[in-house]
């Protein structure tokens, strides 16, 4: 593996990982539109030699197929993500979603380029269990609840791919992120630590939506990039899906007393409706923990940064 495409490669992961394979001597060619990301998250290696960056777009066919050419691995991470911004545009959601992945598939298709697709927990949609494992059934809300559209958009991009798979012999591996945190990732389309977090530092409120017994479970951003790197090289990983993430879970609450005690004791926590956070009928999912068996059997994976850590490096990254 000597050269990488990042799509999305200017957002919260991808700039993560871009770091990460300059570092170990590859090519990156990163190709982003700054909907979501932002060309400062690349300021470190903005200027190295072995950087590549298109600001274009991912539903865009001519810039998909050159980049895909340059490539020996791709790392599909572009998407529309945040449940603000898929509550305010689910156009952007479902067309950025499904078209770009298919474009990306059918070129990656086209020279049999190994490919590692990014999708997400959001896939197992409304589903019962407290544990997620790869092979649950998924179950969406009804379509007058756009909420539901990015899970259901990204299990489309899983069927596609893995139809690619089967019919074309594209080797591809898919990734399902289980609530990823790190710096560079921001708050304002619905990320609850970095939320909680700048709100905490800016002297509170500190806003719970719901009752906060919603439960999940938080991974460092330099776990999820050492995985993703290790299943990129892993011919056992052609064909699967792997979740991937922490599996200690937290409610919204314990999590909102947690950043208090953390970066600002006096902040005040507050609860305010779904209705009024969102839209009106807005439903969430209570339970969203990964069963990481498979990940572990595969690879040995186990994350190396706890909550504490996670929060500690968070705060330090957005302290001026």
């Amino acid at each position: 593996m000597r050269s990488a495409l990042i799509t999305g490669g200017a957002g919260f992961i991808g700039s993560h990982l871009a770091e990460r394979l300059i570092a170990e001597g590859l090519d990156v060619y990163v190709l982003d539109n700054l909907s979501t990301g932002a060309a400062a998250n690349l300021d470190a290696i903005r200027q190295h030699p072995r950087l590549h960056l298109r600001l274009d777009d991912v539903n865009s066919e001519q810039p998909v197929m050159e980049l895909v050419d340059h490539a020996d691995v791709v790392f599909h991470l572009a998407a529309a993500v945040g449940v603000k911004l898929i509550v305010d545009d689910p156009v952007q959601t479902i067309e950025t979603n499904i078209h770009g992945t298919e474009l990306v598939l059918k070129h990656c298709a086209r020279e049999g380029k190994r490919v590692l697709l990014a999708s997400t927990s959001e896939v197992y949609g409304k589903g019962r269990h407290e544990v997620f494992g790869e092979d649950d059934d998924l179950v969406f809300g009804p379509t007058t609840k756009p909420r539901w559209s990015y899970g259901c958009s990204k299990a489309i991009d899983e069927f596609l791919a893995l139809a690619y798979h089967k019919a074309r012999g594209l080797p591809v591996t898919i990734m399902r992120f289980f609530n990823i945190v790190g710096p560079r990732q921001v708050g304002h389309y619905g990320m609850v630590v970095p939320r909680f977090v700048r709100q905490a530092l800016d002297g509170g409120p500190i806003t719970v939506y719901g009752d906060g017994e919603q439960v999940r479970c938080f991974c460092h951003v330099g776990d999820v990039v050492e995985a993703a790197r290790a299943l990129a090289r892993c011919p056992e990983a052609v064909g699967g899906i792997y979740n991937i993430g922490n599996d200690v879970p937290i409610t919204m609450n314990a999590l909102a007393r947690k950043v208090r005690e953390r970066v600002n004791p006096a902040a005040e926590i507050v609860h305010i409706p779904y209705a009024k956070a969102y839209a009106e009928g807005f439903e969430d999912i209570r339970y969203r923990v990964p069963d990481l068996t498979r990940l572990k059997e595969l690879m040995g994976f186990e994350p190396t940064k706890d909550l504490d850590a996670i929060l500690d490096d968070v705060k330090e990254s957005l302290t001026p």
